[in-house]
């Protein structure tokens, strides 16, 4: 298999097409979910090494982690307050593989997960598998907003998104000013600087959805808050967007109950801006 063009060093590179990866998980208050998803990660296809920066949670995820460790000593715990964002940096900084895979404390990768981001990534920079939500059915069935970024879908999300370390250091990681939307800018620079992000959809991860109704509507708003702080960042991003394909998306109850609440989110964060300005 040949290798994918370097975007650190701009000439093609003998990457390994068996790297050592490093599969980090942020969370918070996780007990619910986390063993679930540690079962799930123990089984990859090595060689691998699991990091979980815990942002200082007051359940018992850390203890459950901690009792992992005495089974697998490719777990690694690091307890420190941070954003979502700055923990992913925090767990990239100690990783010592030389891909970087990223996936979240409420998810289950399925066996192969690993073994399929490996293999994307022998001819990409950045592999992205499939997200499968469970849950409440009407929440399961709803897609993302996609966003194009030269050619690209850079709306893959963090739970399911794997990066050679090099370019993850060479774009500076996730910007943890972001309350949301922080992979999507990731992403976004990353392609910029000339970065080849390929989808496989036997990468399966599957994401709990929200479980309540108040959670879905604050999700959204949060996600919507998010997407403006892109624009901020980015400039004006709307012609970027397909609305047929949104609206077609969104064309339910519960995607049109989305649409709006992220739309709260969206004006919220403008009218922050404006007084800051």
């Amino acid at each position: 298999m040949s290798a994918a063009p370097d975007v650190v060093t701009g000439s093609p590179a003998a990457r390994e097409l068996h790297p050592t990866a490093s599969i980090i998980v942020t969370v918070r208050n996780e007990a619910r979910h986390i063993a679930d998803l540690l079962d799930s990660l123990v089984v990859q296809e090595p060689p691998f090494e699991i990091v979980v920066v815990d942002a200082e949670s007051t359940d018992e995820t850390t203890a459950i982690v901690r009792h992992y460790q005495e089974s697998y000593p490719n777990i690694r715990l690091i307890v420190r307050a941070c954003t979502r964002g700055g923990g992913r940096n925090l767990g990239v900084a100690e990783a010592k593989g030389e891909i970087v895979c990223f996936i979240d404390g409420d998810c289950i990768a399925n066996p192969f997960w690993l073994a399929k981001l490996r293999r994307t990534l022998a001819d990409a920079d950045i592999a992205a598998g499939r997200t499968i939500q469970i849950g409440y059915w009407a929440f399961e069935a709803l897609a993302r907003v996609e966003l194009d970024h030269k050619g690209f879908d850079v709306t893959y999300p963090s739970c399911n998104l794997a990066y050679w370390k090099p370019l993850f250091e060479k774009v500076g990681g996730f910007d943890d000013v972001f309350i949301t939307a922080e992979d999507i800018d990731l992403n976004y620079r990353a392609v910029d600087v000339g970065a080849r992000l390929v989808s496989n959809d036997e990468a399966i991860v599957y994401h709990r959805a929200r479980d309540t109704i108040t959670k879905f509507l604050k999700q959204a708003f949060w996600n919507g808050y998010g997407r403006k702080q892109l624009t901020l960042k980015h400039g004006n991003l709307w012609g970027r967007y397909s609305f047929r394909r949104m609206l077609r998306q969104q064309a339910s109850f519960w995607g049109l109950a989305r649409l709006g609440s992220a739309t709260m989110g969206y004006l919220v964060a403008k009218a922050k801006e404006k007084k800051r300005a």
